[in-house]
């Protein structure tokens, strides 16, 4: 079984095992991230998406994070004396396809990256005023819109 998988801008065909480098992920070096824009799936029998295939994704597991080789941008004016040198190193992450998840509902899969969302958000000093109140709204705290920053802030840490 294999599947088409769209990130970074670019599409790679992957198997199970298969190990390749894509665009730097914001994952740390043994986690697991998941493609969910899978285009094609195949195997016994062609499945295209329009434009992605529904409740299907891949997991894959984080083996490196990297720079490729140094590339180096030369330009140059004849006569004028104009030459400019510079070099550029592209970051990278390393993955090896772990597995295949299929029968993924759009419904779970929204609500789980929801979870995800409310376990990282933590209420600080740097958010804006609305996010506070809307951050407060939702943990069940009543604190009126004139309410400064910090007393949101006092309202939030003591529940």
């Amino acid at each position: 079984m294999y599947a088409i998988i769209r990130t970074g801008g670019k599409q790679y065909r992957v198997q199970e095992n298969d190990e390749f480098r894509v665009e730097k992920l914001d994952a740390e070096v043994g986690d697991k991230v998941i493609f969910d824009e899978v285009v094609a799936v195949g195997g016994d029998e062609l499945v295209v998406g329009t434009p992605l295939v529904a409740g299907y994704a891949v997991e894959a597991e984080v083996l490196e994070q990297g720079k490729a080789d140094k590339v180096i941008i030369y330009k140059y004016k004849a006569k004028k004396d104009y030459r400019r040198k510079n070099g550029h190193r592209q970051p990278y992450t390393l993955v090896k396809v772990t597995g295949f998840v299929s029968d993924l509902k759009a419904d779970t899969k929204e609500e789980v990256q929801a979870a995800a969302a409310d376990e990282k958000v933590k209420a600080n000093a740097s958010m804006k005023k609305d996010e506070l109140l809307a951050i407060a709204k939702e943990m069940g705290i009543e604190v009126a819109a004139k309410a400064t920053k910090a007393d949101i802030l006092a309202a939030i840490e003591a529940n």
